[in-house]
């Protein structure tokens, strides 16, 4: 994590200490809360499937979802914080990389929840509750984010007067579009607990307590890398500032 603004500073040791040690507890909830998610569903809830049983396939949609816009989103955003001093480029193509497996995996989970509701006999409705309503609109921001970022600050990279325009509306909702996802995941999970009557049922309670848990570690998840990034002491050195804009910071 090496030099820069926060580690210049009197108690440099203690800052960088409490630096790493925040991003390893990201680390460390952001995987609990998937593992919890997957042996939810893979063990109490049927399992994974694809369109050979559409109800297994919605199994993927939550998980594939916390995957890509919580988890690979959130370590996305923290990219240009951790890897402070390694050359901007190749943070650029770690920073884009991460938001393109991040968009891989919520397409992915969209299309198991589609899949669920348009095969299945008689077929659901879809887009009706709103969940889905946040949800979809999470992604499609995240979508036009990640364009305009990478055609801003990557390639063919915009002028200078541009970007410096549009920098603040880019940190700005690359922030609220993490937390609109963060948002849609929490009532996703709660939506399906209501309908599976999981929270009525004190025979299943250990599913109960697994999704309770799940949601608070992405609440701690998220708060920790929205502290990271809101935190100005954590940024990148200020040298040529408009390089190192991430593209969703």
């Amino acid at each position: 994590m090496g030099k820069g603004t926060f580690d210049e500073i009197g108690s440099s040791r203690v800052t960088l200490k409490w630096f790493s040690l925040m991003v390893l507890s990201s680390q460390v909830v952001g995987v609990i809360a998937i593992i919890l998610l997957a042996v939810l569903f893979g063990q109490y809830r049927g399992g994974f499937s694809w369109t050979s049983d559409v109800e297994k396939e919605f199994n993927y949609h939550p998980l594939f979802m916390t995957l890509g816009m919580i988890f690979f989103y959130g370590d996305a955003i923290l990219a240009y914080r951790v890897f402070r001093d390694v050359k901007k480029l190749r943070v650029k193509i770690l920073h884009g990389s991460l938001l393109a497996l991040s968009l891989i995996f919520a397409s992915i989970g969209l299309k198991a929840v589609f899949d669920n509701h348009n095969l299945s006999t008689p077929p659901k409705d879809n887009l009706y509750s709103l969940h889905s309503w946040v949800g979809l609109t999470a992604v499609v921001l995240f979508g036009a984010q990640w364009v305009c970022g990478f055609v801003s600050f990557l390639f063919p990279k915009l002028s200078e007067q541009i970007r410096k325009a549009y920098m603040p509306s880019h940190k700005f909702w690359g922030k609220a579009i993490f937390t609109l996802a963060v948002g849609a995941v929490l009532m996703g999970i709660t939506e399906y607990s209501i309908f599976k009557k999981i929270y009525g049922s004190d025979e299943i309670k250990y599913q109960r307590n697994l999704i309770n848990f799940f949601g608070g570690f992405v609440i701690i998840f998220a708060g920790i890398i929205l502290y990271l990034v809101g935190n100005p002491g954590y940024q990148r050195p200020p040298d040529n500032e408009i390089e190192h804009v991430p593209l969703a910071d």
